[in-house]
């Protein structure tokens, strides 16, 4: 089968096209390199191009069976102070490529969305029949887009999965791949510029929650094991109607438990620093994965420690956990 993986170049997206060519499918990724890095795209064929040019799409969508549509912009709090980008980006040229896909002959389209369509759930675990009320301007996007898809779903029968990820972190075991952000939002990676100095202190926002050590609890998943559920997406609307399924571990992390697993991995002290609560930050976001095992015969198989241990090797690779 092939793949055309839109946003290919960035971090979940790279790891799919791995997964796609350990299974013996064929991945072309595509790509604007606008915060994807060419490095990642490594082994496969790049197109750089963007999803609101429908001309270099419907090229390249003559070539596949199927899409996998990662190009989105994913900052929650660039979302706040500046939701023209989100929209125009993650709507607007999103629907350029819907578009092109509904003019070429493919059928089958994964969507990479994201439990922040669920805003401030009231349950925990968070199951895919939770209203789905996003309080910020990225979630909103993404809900937009699964909007968008759903009717393109009726009305023209393309075969969709949207795939609500939780938390991804980690790098895949060989450490060809892995994370890269500038700026970089995320925990782990930002742990380890910590350790090394590259920032003062790691910022714990809000040690008031409600939970058992007042800080944030996440569903952290290994990018492979979402990789991994993504090629079975496509192999699952081979026959298949379209869904939207959640991707996490099923348990939750605090942010201190993180840390506490990072010093035990690196056998280094984290420097932290308490700030203020973010507003919009939910005290708990777990996954309720059952229906995409029972669906998928998916299951995320790897640690908290093994999602530490592999970016950790990824970062000292990278020069990314070393002092400037």
């Amino acid at each position: 089968m092939q793949v055309l993986v839109v946003g290919g170049a960035g971090y979940i997206g790279s790891h799919a096209a791995h997964a796609l060519k350990r299974k013996g499918d064929e991945a072309i990724i595509y790509d604007n390199l606008s915060t994807g890095h060419a490095a990642l795209a490594e082994g496969f064929e790049l197109i750089t191009g963007d999803i609101a040019d429908s001309a270099k799409l419907a090229n390249a969508l003559r070539r596949v069976d199927a899409v996998m549509h990662f190009a989105a912009h994913a900052y929650v709090g660039e979302s706040v102070t500046n939701p023209r980008k989100y929209f125009h980006n993650n709507v607007e040229s999103a629907l350029t490529l819907l578009n092109a896909v509904i003019e070429s002959k493919v059928r089958k389209f994964v969507f990479s969305s994201t439990c922040a369509v669920y805003g401030m759930p009231d349950k925990i675990p968070i199951t895919e029949d939770t209203v789905r009320q996003p309080v910020n301007p990225y979630g909103a996007t993404k809900l937009a887009f699964e909007y968008a898809l759903e009717s393109y779903s009726r009305a023209y029968g393309l075969r969709v999965v949207s795939f609500r990820y939780f938390n991804a972190a980690g790098a895949e075991e060989s450490g060809a791949i892995g994370e890269l952000h500038d700026p970089e939002p995320h925990l782990i990676p930002c742990a380890f510029e910590a350790i090394h100095g590259k920032r003062p202190a790691l910022e714990i926002f809000g040690d008031d929650y409600p939970t058992p050590d007042g800080t944030c609890i996440r569903d952290y998943i290994h990018v492979s094991d979402l990789a991994e559920a993504h090629v079975l997406g496509v192999e699952y609307l081979a026959q298949g109607e379209s869904i939207a399924l959640n991707l996490g571990t099923g348990k939750g992390n605090s942010v201190k438990e993180v840390i506490a697993m990072i010093e035990r991995v690196t056998g280094k002290k984290v420097p932290v620093r308490v700030a203020p609560r973010r507003p919009g930050d939910p005290p708990q976001l777990v996954a309720d994965p059952s229906r995409a095992e029972k669906l998928l015969h998916w299951k995320a198989k790897r640690t908290l420690e093994q999602i530490v241990a592999t970016a950790w090797k990824w970062a000292q690779k990278t020069g990314s956990a070393v002092a400037r």
